[in-house]
């Protein structure tokens, strides 16, 4: 598992971006008149509920509601998924469930997993037109209140899933990297980057992709679809990276997500 140097890290982000006086709970941009579109979300980050919550306070409405979640959902209505192949129904006779119905775009940042069924599911999926945002982070650099081995802690070190290479994409990590701060866009988006991994093209042949971002991100045409993977989760971990409520996040996703 690549090192993790987060305690020392936090420092240098402040340092690097003089931003240390962004809260984590800095208010979002005005959330516009226009209709939000759908966004699914599968994550073991705590972007949607804050880590470790208790489920009578998610049951209960009171749970506190992270900055991520609160600067996505000014442009996005997300459905939280923890499965993309379908799930059969209830009852014997009952259809099958598919969580991907319906979604145009998708945003799957540093999962538990995914399932042989979900490889097929996703891949089909993007195929026939859907636009994902694949985020697999081989160094996760947040402090995360949990003891290793705990359910509810992210994935430090993601799990490449096999459809990545279907793509013709790999993701290495570089252990002898500098900490601090690189700054890069994704199609004009800002996108910083911290211990990020590297991704290549191993099979020009299997989707048209390009390389970005230093080569830290690649863009993908796979069948009718779109599918932007980005080897860094930094933007989702740390809000004086994310810009003022979240600002340079939304800009991301919105890129990734056209």
């Amino acid at each position: 598992m690549p090192r993790r140097r987060s305690s020392a890290l936090a420092l240098a982000l402040c340092a690097a971006l003089n931003a240390c006086d962004v809260a984590p709970g800095a208010p979002a941009p005005q959330q516009s008149a226009a209709p939000r579109e759908k966004l699914g979300l599968m994550t073991s980050l705590p972007l949607y509920w804050p880590l470790g919550a208790a489920m009578e306070d998610i049951a209960g409405g009171t749970a506190a509601v992270p900055w991520q979640r609160t600067a996505i959902e000014a442009a996005y209505v997300i459905e939280p998924l923890d499965t993309l192949a379908s799930v059969p129904g209830l009852f014997p006779d009952a259809p099958k469930t598919d969580p991907l119905a319906g979604l145009d775009r998708l945003a799957v940042i540093q999962p538990r997993g995914l399932s042989p069924a979900d490889n097929v599911a996703l891949d089909q999926w993007v195929r026939t037109g859907g636009h994902l945002l694949l985020v697999l982070d081989p160094a996760l650099t947040g402090e995360y209140d949990l003891p290793l081995g705990d359910t509810r802690r992210p994935v430090d070190s993601a799990l490449i899933p096999p459809v990545v290479a279907r793509w013709g994409l790999a993701v290495r990590f570089e252990e002898a990297q500098p900490d601090g701060v690189s700054q890069q866009s994704l199609g004009g988006a800002a996108l910083p980057l911290v211990l990020a991994g590297q991704v290549t093209i191993a099979d020009p042949a299997a989707a048209g992709c390009t390389l970005e971002a230093a080569g830290a991100a690649a863009r993908c045409r796979v069948g009718e679809g779109q599918v932007i993977l980005i080897a860094d989760a930094a933007v989702f971990e740390h809000p004086e990276l994310a810009g003022e409520g979240g600002a340079a996040l939304q800009g991301l996703i919105a890129s990734a997500l056209p």
